[in-house]
């Protein structure tokens, strides 16, 4: 990828918010390390509202060549107004401060994931793969396609997104919008007491599921 950007003079957009929820003794790369001219070529996007559990907060921020970094904040600055104070001083401190609560909090969603991934893998009819990091799952519903529940036929991630909404009170995201119709996602950046309530409410609805 680096290679064909740089062969076309094209940049690069590095989404790497997550860099720091990685597992299984993995850790982050960014493609901006490869080299410097890599490097002049990347746009690396991120911010504090995952590492740090400051969602809402509403503060995010990019890495580039000075002349592309001028560029954008001449955009921006007519584009959003800026974060509030309190929100930057926060932000300050927690990229500033000590990190064990950081690595604490990634061995936390880690044991999530291992039980939200064993349990899945453990159902009839769906099945999932375990993520390497980030806090979601993306559970495959293929086999649910085409059956139905209650008289209701199941489509798609949307129609079985609705169907758990209503009848079992989960709330999960149809991957519909990922381009990937026949799957939906979890998130455990939740407590282990919701994760598994959740759990056992969808093992409840898919024994109910029908031809």
């Amino acid at each position: 990828m680096a290679a064909f950007a740089i062969e076309r003079d094209i940049y690069i957009i590095s989404d790497e918010i997550y860099e720091k929820l990685i597992y299984d003794g993995k850790s982050h790369f960014s493609i901006a390390s490869i080299s410097e001219e890599v490097k002049k070529h990347t746009i690396l996007i991120n911010g504090v509202s995952k590492a740090y559990a400051m969602t809402g907060w509403r503060i995010g921020y990019t890495a580039s060549e000075r002349s592309v970094a001028k560029t954008m904040g001449n955009i921006q600055s007519h584009a959003t107004s800026n974060p509030n104070s309190i929100a930057q001083a926060a932000t300050v401190a927690a990229l500033n401060g000590p990190q064990a609560e950081v690595e604490e909090m990634r061995r936390a969603f880690e044991r999530r994931r291992n039980y939200m991934v064993e349990r899945i893998q453990n159902m009839e009819l769906v099945s999932c793969l375990r993520p390497g990091g980030a806090f979601y799952v993306m559970m495959n519903i293929k086999a649910i396609l085409g059956k139905h529940y209650k008289g209701v036929e199941i489509t798609d991630a949307d129609v079985f997104c609705s169907l758990l909404l209503d009848n079992a009170k989960v709330a999960l995201v149809p991957g519909t919008g990922f381009g990937a119709p026949k799957f939906v996602r979890w998130s455990y950046a939740n407590s282990i007491e919701n994760i598994k309530k959740g759990l056992d409410r969808l093992e409840a609805f898919l024994a109910e599921i029908e031809e």
